[in-house]
């Protein structure tokens, strides 16, 4: 396992009517519980193939009996903040430690895999920075070689622009976009979707 690659995972604790907010306006609390549940364990399943160091950041609490209680992952808490704040302290956290090539992603997305993971840490040999554009004008991914503290600054988290706005402080060094990916926020996103198709449609 390669001591020099890190992954960084953001998650939150999945408590009822605390997740997925947005998409719980068309399915309820309960499936938008559900739907979390279920993109958390695909997140675990295919980040915990990856041959690097990793760690998941825990939005309220860290949770000890999880599903992240099998396997290489370091625990963390998330600082208090708004989101380029909790993601600058974790990547700031990972360079002290001596990780050359950090990369964080959230746990929202299902079209994302182990090889997707693998080939965004590839580009970090040859690019300072590499970054996975969503649907919704925002990013599901980003590496980088040393802190750039300029990417967490001046944001609107959660709007549209968030992606041209994060090329431009890549500016200085070498980027990489990977392939555009949809992250999951509303019923808008899943509903033609075929895995998530169970748990929409079950009346329990």
């Amino acid at each position: 396992m390669s001591k020099e690659n890190l992954l960084i995972i953001f998650t939150k604790n999945p408590v009822l009517g605390k997740v997925k907010t947005r998409l719980a306006k068309g399915v309820g609390d309960k499936k938008a519980l559900e739907i979390y549940k279920f993109l958390l364990k695909h997140t675990k399943d295919i980040t915990g193939k990856l041959n690097v160091n990793k760690q998941v950041y825990y939005a309220w609490n860290i949770a000890e009996d999880d599903i992240w209680k099998d396997g290489d992952f370091q625990k963390r808490l998330q600082v208090e903040g708004d989101l380029g704040e909790k993601m600058e302290a974790a990547f700031k956290s990972g360079f002290d430690e001596g990780y050359k090539k950090i990369i964080i992603i959230g746990s929202d997305l299902y079209d994302i895999d182990t090889t997707d993971l693998e080939e965004a840490f590839k580009e970090l040999e040859n690019h300072n920075y590499v970054i996975g554009p969503a649907e919704d004008g925002g990013y599901y991914l980003l590496g980088m070689k040393s802190l750039n503290s300029a990417l967490f600054i001046n944001k609107a988290w959660s709007t549209s622009s968030v992606f041209e706005q994060s090329l431009q402080d890549m500016q200085e060094g070498t980027y990489k976009a990977l392939p555009l990916k949809n992250d999951i926020d509303t019923l808008e996103d899943i509903k033609d979707h075929t895995a998530f198709q169970k748990i929409i449609n079950n009346d329990r």
